[in-house]
């Protein structure tokens, strides 16, 4: 049972946890991370959603929602160890920038990594493959609706940081 530390609108902590699953309350928000890949040839590692999931054979960034007691570092660098079996260096991560949404804390992290495909070890109701892409290709998977439609274009969140 996944539990998260809940939040005001500013990122206060409140002293309470919520169980994945049940209705958030009104005014609270998690923090969620979004885990950006990019090797140093400038691709950048996308991961498919399993088919019976929202969004099911989307293309992605790795993410989730960061559980109890950790910190956003914490929660992308568990994420990618769960979901692509990749141990990130913590100290090769950036946060790029964060947002507020309906509900929760939009952290975005970028590591660097030349993680090779066939090393990956996929969670299985998550995750049924990753390639890695080049800008154009990126760019051109959102203009055909590949990409998870609430992701942002990670080309446009550099220009954010």
């Amino acid at each position: 049972m996944e539990k998260w530390d809940l939040y005001d609108y500013d990122r206060n902590k409140i002293g309470k946890t919520h169980t994945r699953g049940e209705p958030l309350p009104e005014g609270c928000y998690h923090i969620v991370v979004h885990v950006w890949i990019q090797n140093d040839r400038g691709k950048l590692l996308l991961s498919k959603r399993h088919p019976n999931k929202h969004y099911g054979n989307l293309w992605e960034c790795t993410g989730g929602s960061v559980l109890t007691g950790e910190t956003s570092l914490e929660g992308a660098l568990r994420e990618t160890k769960e979901e692509l079996g990749i141990e990130l260096n913590p100290e090769s991560g950036q946060l790029l920038f964060s947002e507020v949404r309906s509900n929760h804390h939009s952290d975005n992290w970028l590591f660097i990594s030349n993680a090779k495909l066939n090393d990956l070890e996929f969670q299985p109701d998550e995750v049924i493959d990753a390639k890695w892409v080049s800008k154009d290709t990126y760019e051109k998977m959102i203009q055909k609706g590949e990409i998870v439609p609430t992701l942002q274009n990670f080309f446009s969140l550099l220009s954010r940081s």
